[in-house]
Order: C-alpha cells, then structure tokens, then sequence
C-alpha cells in the first residue's frame, strides 16, 4: 500500500512544473521513504482520491496532489475541458473567456487555462488583469463565446482555489449544470488517466481582451440604478474583503452618479492572505467587523461589503439594539427587497430563488402577478428559470439583470441596492422603513440557519440516513405535516440530497448538505402574525431542529 502511493507520488511529481508544489511533494515523498508514517499519511490524502469535476467546476485547498488545486491538476482540467468544447462545437471552432481573481495561483492558473486552450486550436480570451467573477460572467455573453472559466474560490479559506466553468450558445452564459459536467469530468480523466501534462499541447497565441470589456460591464451595470436625487451626500461604507470589487465598482459608482463610500482601508485592496478575517466571508461571525468600526467612526447610513470576488453583497444598517449598533441584514431580507423592486417594474416574468431561499418571493410575485419558480440551490439553477426577471438565494446572492449576467453579482447588487436607499431618502425614508413595509405588505417572514460544520464528511451523509430511516414526528413542540425527500422527487422536480419539512403552524425546515464546504445546513423559515410572533416560532424552531439534528449523530 505504501510503495502504491509513493508510486503515484512520484509519477505525480515527475510532471508537476510548479516549484513550489513540486519541492513540497519532493520532501514529502522524501520522509515517508525514510518511515514518517505522518508523511505517508499525508500522501495518502493527497493522492487516494482527486478533486471531483462537478457543477460547481472544481474547489479545493492549495498544494501538491490529486486531491488539491495545483498546475497539474488544473492542467488537466483545462485540457480535458478543451476536448469538450472540440466536441461540441462540432466542425466550428470554440472559443473561451478566462477570469481569475486576486486569490493566490489564481493568475498562474488562468495563463496555464488559457495556453491549454490555445494550444488545443480554441480561441482562448484572457481578461485583462484580475476582476470580479460577475466580469467574466458577463464577459461570455458580451464576447459570443463558447464558454467561460473564472479561477476563484469565491469566499472560501485563504489555503482554498478553484475553477468555475460556464457555457455560451444555449446555456446564454450560465454555469454548468449537468450532464455538462459528468460529460467534462470525463474528457479531464482521460488526461489524468495519461499522466503526462507536459504532452499536453500549450500555445501562447491567445488573445488578451481589452479594456473594451470592462468598459462595456461598467456601462452596463451603471443603468441597473442610475442615482436620483436622493443619492446626494449619502454616507456610506465599503469594503471588498481583501478581493478584487473595488475598483471595477468605483468606477460604476461614478458612471451611476453615486458618491463615492468610505472604504475599509485594510480589506479594501486585493490580498489573497485575507490578513483580517478567518474567513473572507460576510457571513461569517466577526468577518463585517472593520466595516462597522468604519461605520461608527463615519457616522454612515449604511454598509456594503462584497466578498473576495465580488459575486456576493453584505448589507449591513443602523440598529441600536444590535450590538455595537450595526446589523447585517440577512440574504433573505435583502433578497426580498430586491424582488420588491423587480416586480414593481416587471410586467411579465419569473421570480425565482433556491429552495432554501425565504418563501416570501412567492408572496411578492403573487402579489404583482408574476410567475415564481423554486430550484435547487446555485444559480446555475436559478439563472435557467424560465422568463427570469430576478433571483436570489440566502447566501447573499442576488440576480438583478438577466439580460446582462447570467449568474449571482454582487456589483450590480449593490448598485441596486443604492438605488433603493437613494430612493427612499427622498421621502425621508431609510432601508429599515422598506423592511417594515415589506413585512406589513406581504407578510412577516423570518429566516434563520443552523449549520453543523464537520472534520469528517461521512458524518454528514449519516446524518441525512439517519433522518431519513427516521424522520422526525415533531420539530420542537409543532408536529410535522409531511416530509418531502428531494432524492425521489417526481420527474420534473428539483432532485437532490434534500430533505424539506413541512409543519402544521406553516414553517418549514429544509437540511442538505452544503455544496462548497464540510457542512450540514438546516435553513428555518417561518411566518408570524408580527415581527415579534415570528421571531418567537423562529426561535423555537430553531432550537427544536438542534435537538433533531444532536440526536441523529448519536
């Protein structure tokens, strides 16, 4: 078992051209020959298995092995990639847009795509210099292209990279779904199963897209909300969370007419270390920390934050009963404002947000009319509804010009949301007053989350068998109505690893295994007759499903 490995560790090395991966792979092949059992170990996890190709493309941690984002690996991924595209094309020849943001290897890896592809006879497109995701979404459609690659692990640990791949032509710009990716993933095993990256052809005759690009996604995102009146000296801050938002964003404000925020200096410039957070995620608990200190010192109306590539969007507002006088708001409250300012507008279409995404989207589009479609988590679900106006999920993501991008972003997020605060200063009115009107329009919805990260994933896939051999009668002290199992869901249905819930007072808990990282999620959605009524059954859901989800890992 051990000369296996080492057999597959040392074929490994003799292709890898990084020297950084390559000398990290040498020492540890080097200690486990002389016994290291911890080296032998650690070998094992990096070659037992690889990084699976699936419709999230690939994500994992920085370092040497099949089971890491290195040149080898994404080497293969690109050429394996490139012979997809040859086959699908047919006799016409493909072309492809690569992004790469400021996370580190991110730019190494674009040039090795782009090379790959080139050297596989496509027409290979290299974004200028380090962007937002949304750029390179964008990008695709704007250049005709056959496909898309943006290299990013969006807000993923710092030690983390990945590649996030999107078709032209009929999927208009969207990310993969399947059979794409089953069909890509087994182009990329062929090159794997050959073991020789330095055959793979390579070029440098690719093009690099001009400013023409950006320029065009500037313009573009400028018209989602160009500033009225009521955005004059309007107070706010900014921060990119040490990703590449801001400067693409800047230059939007200034086209849109909006004034120009007070920016977080530490997390503002690009830095792939991510040196003041744990986690490059709003979400996470003290991530939005330095925006509120900024906030305080500012005096400001308001907080926006993206995360490291900018396809995600943070709203945080003045609140003195939250602690140190600022709350995020959640990606379900500003999800709902956001489908408010659609389907005010909107005279046909489809809301559309993720299964685990507030119900109260559907009460909007029933309100104005409008269709409203439910999909499985990931816009690359959401963006395919039919006759899309808007969409959303929880995770801060939001989808506010389908005719320009096909996927979340955070940018044109945040320029809509400007326009919704710029709006209501005119009637002397702030985000918070929205909230209420909201709530008091289409009723008192609140949303919450529990979320179980774990060492080891197979807990997770006991967990979900355990719910399933038996599920439970009640979720705290209101029992449950029906179970509906996404796993058998009928033909035509989102099907997935999904369990949703349903009880007898109306609320809803839906558990499901995160798609990006070593976590179990239940998402908790309730209706309460006021603000205080729903965050009471909020609340005792939430500890009821605690107890669920504490009992079936015994």
């Amino acid at each position: 078992m051990s000369e296996g490995v080492l057999d597959v560790a040392r074929g490994w090395l003799a292709q890898d051209p990084d020297p950084q991966t390559s000398d990290e792979l040498r020492a540890l092949i080097e200690r486990a020959e002389a016994g290291d059992a911890a080296a032998l170990d650690d070998l094992h996890d990096r070659f037992d298995t690889r990084l699976a190709f699936g419709t999230a493309g690939l994500r994992g941690a920085l370092g040497a092995g099949s089971n890491r984002m290195n040149r080898v690996l994404v080497g293969q991924a690109a050429a394996g990639f490139a012979a997809y595209l040859r086959e699908r094309a047919g006799e016409e020849t493909p072309s492809v847009v690569v992004g790469y943001d400021g996370r580190r290897n991110s730019d190494v890896f674009a040039r090795d795509s782009a090379e790959i592809f080139a050297g596989a006879g496509l027409r290979a497109i290299l974004l200028p210099r380090l962007l937002p995701t949304p750029v390179l979404a964008f990008a695709v459609r704007h250049l005709g292209a056959s496909a898309g690659v943006m290299v990013t692990a969006s807000h993923n640990p710092p030690d983390d990279n990945g590649y996030k791949v999107y078709l032209g032509g009929a999927d208009d710009g969207a990310q993969i779904v399947s059979p794409a990716d089953a069909e890509i993933a087994a182009h990329i095993d062929e090159v794997a199963a050959r073991a020789d990256l330095g055959a793979i052809p390579r070029s440098a005759d690719y093009e690099t897209a001009g400013e023409d690009v950006v320029d065009a996604y500037v313009r573009a995102t400028a018209l989602v909300a160009p500033a009225p009146a009521g955005a004059a000296g309007l107070n706010w801050v900014y921060t990119a969370m040490h990703g590449v938002g801001h400067e693409t964003l800047s230059r939007i404000l200034e086209t849109a007419g909006y004034p120009a925020p007070t920016v977080v200096a530490d997390q503002i410039e690009p830095d792939g270390r991510f040196p003041t957070v744990a986690f490059p995620n709003p979400e996470e608990p003290g991530a939005m920390d330095l925006s509120f200190e900024a906030a305080r010192a500012a005096g400001a109306e308001l907080i926006l934050a993206n995360d490291p590539d900018a396809d995600r969007l943070a709203v945080a507002i003045p609140d003195a009963a939250a602690p140190g006088g600022w709350r995020r708001l959640t990606g379900n409250e500003v999800g709902l404002l956001l489908g408010w300012r659609a389907a005010r507008t909107a005279t046909a279409g489809t809301l559309a947000c993720s299964i685990v995404s507030s119900p109260g989207l559907q009460a909007i589009a029933e309100h104005y009319g409008l269709d409203f479609a439910a999909t499985l988590t990931g816009f690359k679900w959401i963006s395919r509804a039919p006759g899309l106006v808007y969409g959303f999920e929880e995770a801060l993501g939001y989808l506010v010009n389908p005719d320009t991008v096909r996927d979340k972003d955070g940018i044109s997020a945040a320029v809509a949301v400007l326009g919704l605060v710029a709006e209501a200063r005119e009637e002397g009115r702030t985000l918070g007053d929205l909230l209420d009107e909201s709530a008091a329009t289409f009723g008192h919805f609140a949303s919450g989350q529990v979320s179980l990260r774990v060492d080891d994933v197979s807990v997770i896939g006991r967990i979900m068998s355990a719910l399933r051999a038996a599920p439970p009668a009640s979720v705290g002290t209101v029992a449950v109505e029906r179970i509906e199992d996404l796993l058998t869901a009928p033909e035509g249905s989102p099907r997935g690893d999904v369990l949703r819930v349903w009880l007898t007072d109306g609320s809803r808990v839906i558990v499901r295994p995160s798609g990006t990282e070593p976590k179990l999620k239940a998402y908790l959605d309730v209706r309460g007759d006021s603000a205080e009524d729903a965050a009471a059954r909020l609340a005792a859901v939430d500890a009821g499903v605690r107890d669920i989800l504490a009992a079936a890992q015994t």
